[in-house]
C-alpha cells in the first residue's frame, strides 16, 4: 500500500459509544502479551497506542514496569479502567509528547487501520529504543458454530455490511495489505475465547461501527433479529465465542 488509507484527521467512530465499548469488548489472552514481552529488549516501558478502555494496557502491565496508554478520544480515556502502573493520556497516534528512545515496546490493538500509518510508524521509530519491538494485533470475525454463524450472517451481518467504514477492510483482509517495515518476529496462532451469553454477544456486536450506523437508520434491527438468534443459540446459557487474532510483531533496528 503506497500511502495511508486514512486522512490526517482522527476519524472518531468511538467517543459516542465509549461506555458500551468499555463494557462489551473482549479481552486479550495473557499469552499474547507474555510472548511480546519476551521479545522486548527490556521491560521498563511500553506504549499502548489507541488504548480505548485500556484492555491491552492492563494486560501489558503484567509484564512491563510502566505502561503509557494513549488514545485520541477523551471519552474513551474517561472510561478506561485504572491500573497501578498504567498512565492514561489523550494523544494522537501520529504525534505524541514522549521523548525519543523512551520505550522498549509499542503495542497497538484493534486500531491501526484508523491511523495515518506512515506517520504512526515514524513516531514508533522515534520513541522506540534500539532493538525495540512493535506489536500490531486485532481480532477477526467471531464464530460460535456453523449453524449459529449462518443465522447471524443473514439476520445481522448482511444488513450492516454497507455501513462498515472503508478502513475496516484492512482487518477483514487479515492485514495482508498493511505495510509493516520491521524485522518480523514469529508468533504462534492465537485466538480470543469468550464464554458469553447471547445477550453479551449481541452487546458486543452493538459496539461495531457498522452496527451503530445501521441502528441510526433502523433502530429495530437487533430487536427483530432477537427471536431468530435465540432459536439458533439454543438452551445453553453461555457459549464459547472464538475470535482468531491477527498478529504482526517486529523489531526496530536503528540504521548505523
Amino acid at each position: 500500500m503506497g500511502e495511508s488509507t486514512l486522512s490526517t484527521a482522527f476519524p472518531d467512530h468511538f467517543s459516542s459509544g465509549a461506555r458500551g465499548y468499555s463494557q462489551s469488548r473482549p479481552t486479550y489472552p495473557d499469552v499474547l502479551f507474555r510472548h511480546f514481552a519476551e521479545a522486548a529488549p527490556g521491560r521498563d516501558a511500553v506504549w499502548d497506542c489507541a488504548t480505548g478502555n485500556g484492555q491491552a494496557a492492563r494486560g501489558l502491565g503484567k509484564y512491563f514496569a510502566r505502561v503509557e496508554a494513549t488514545d485520541a478520544s477523551a471519552q474513551q480515556i474517561a472510561q478506561a479502567l485504572p491500573a497501578p502502573n498504567v498512565v492514561y493520556s489523550v494523544q494522537p497516534a501520529e504525534a505524541t509528547s514522549f521523548a525519543a528512545a523512551s520505550f522498549d515496546a509499542v503495542c497497538v490493538a484493534q486500531a491501526i487501520h484508523w491511523f495515518d500509518v506512515e506517520r504512526f510508524y515514524a513516531e514508533v521509530r522515534r520513541v522506540l529504543r534500539p532493538g525495540g519491538v512493535v506489536l500490531v494485533t486485532a481480532y477477526g470475525w467471531a464464530t460460535v458454530s456453523p449453524e449459529f454463524d449462518a443465522v447471524l450472517e443473514r439476520a445481522v451481518l448482511e444488513p450492516i455490511r454497507p455501513h462498515w467504514p472503508p478502513q475496516n477492510q484492512l482487518i477483514m483482509d487479515g492485514y495482508r495489505d498493511l505495510p509493516f517495515p520491521f524485522e518480523r518476529i514469529e508468533f504462534p496462532k492465537l485466538a480470543i475465547e469468550m464464554h458469553w451469553t447471547l445477550a453479551e454477544y449481541v452487546n458486543y456486536i452493538a459496539t461495531w461501527t457498522a452496527t451503530r450506523r445501521k441502528l441510526e437508520r433502523d433502530a429495530e434491527l437487533l430487536a427483530r433479529a432477537a427471536p431468530i438468534l435465540e432459536a439458533a443459540w439454543g438452551e445453553a446459557g453461555a457459549r464459547t465465542v472464538t475470535m482468531p487474532l491477527l498478529v504482526l510483531c517486529g523489531r526496530h533496528h536503528v540504521k548505523s
